[in-house]
């Protein structure tokens, strides 16, 4: 074979072999990160319609986190053609991307089985936040995890649509009501169950968020600042102070006194849900001042901070948060 035969031999094989990589099946685990920061590693169907993703993301410093999916009817990621409006539900502190399966039936919700529930890790303390490190930034940014890392990556591979609701219980719930508020447009719709909704109100609110913020040891000031040298950090972070961006959605805001309610334990009590209690109050004091028209309160008196009372809200709140999807297919 001469020189000029093996070199077109070669040629040919390349051209073959990527046709074959061409046409040969993808799936969406597969999806590059280098586009959004992040990528899909792993993929493990864990129950019906339940689907937990391991996403390496860029934001969180090269750590891999998990996603639960909770996922309609008919879903497939493979088609490209078809997404679903998305309900994002977040977590609270100390728990984690599964607390809301474990813990509520929402797997078992009728209306949710046209929705794509997306229910992200967030951290233990993570606080949806950027976190300041003494102004230097960089790992864990939870926030850019998680409204721009995943949600490319589940609009791109995973069928998530661009109509979007979120909600969410106490560190959650502040989350839910900052990312509506500090991303326009992102979602349609959002609920705070028992939502630290303005840490800033008080010494004994700011004393106790920062409890939370070095709770495994970390310099609590890692997260957002000193509460006074950088108050506008902190202040950028608090849903009382970004309620002028909160008006013109719908929103839920529920909480407990902290007293005994009738889905506790004989006697118990809970200074924190009362703290909240009073955090809740003057958000919805300040979005009346402000003239919102779509706001939706539920101050149930006794009831302390508990799983119980954040499942039923979360039943109590859906028919506002699936208005606001429009719920069907696009």
């Amino acid at each position: 074979m001469t020189a000029a035969s093996i070199r077109r031999a070669r040629c040919l094989l390349l051209v073959l072999a990527a046709l074959l990589f061409t046409l040969a099946p993808h799936a969406p685990a597969v999806a590059a990160g280098s586009r959004s920061g992040a990528e899909v590693v792993d993929v493990t169907q864990v129950a019906d319609r339940q689907v937990d993703l391991s996403v390496r993301s860029s934001a969180l410093g090269g750590s891999t986190v998990k996603v639960r999916l909770l996922t309609p009817d008919g879903w497939n990621p493979k088609d490209r053609h078809r997404h679903w409006p998305t309900l994002w539900l977040l977590h609270g502190c100390c728990g984690d991307y599964t607390s809301w399966t474990d813990m509520t039936d929402v797997a078992g919700i009728d209306s949710l089985r046209d929705v794509l529930v997306v229910m992200p890790e967030a951290g233990w303390n993570g606080w949806y936040s950027d976190w300041w490190n003494y102004g230097k930034g960089s790992a864990p940014a939870w926030e850019t995890f998680h409204t721009q890392e995943l949600r490319r990556v589940l609009e791109r591979d995973w069928g998530a649509g661009s109509r979007r609701v979120v909600a969410g219980l106490s560190m959650g719930g502040q989350g839910a009501l900052m990312y509506a508020a500090r991303h326009p447009g992102m979602f349609k719709a959002a609920a705070a169950y028992s939502g630290s909704v303005h840490p800033l109100l008080n010494d004994e609110s700011t004393d106790r968020i920062m409890g939370f913020f070095g709770g495994q040891g970390d310099d609590p000031r890692k997260v957002w600042g000193d509460p006074v040298a950088q108050r506008d950090i902190w202040a950028a972070h608090d849903p009382y102070h970004l309620a002028g961006r909160l008006t013109s959605l719908p929103v839920y805001l529920s909480c407990g006194d902290g007293t005994t309610g009738p889905l506790d334990a004989p006697g118990a009590t809970s200074d924190l849900e009362a703290d909240f209690n009073r955090q809740n109050q003057a958000l919805a004091n300040e979005l009346d001042r402000l003239g919102a028209r779509r706001l939706t309160t539920h101050f149930y008196g006794p009831g302390t901070h508990g799983w119980a009372y954040w499942q039923r809200e979360l039943h109590a709140s859906l028919p506002m948060l699936l208005k606001g999807l429009r719920a069907g297919h696009r």
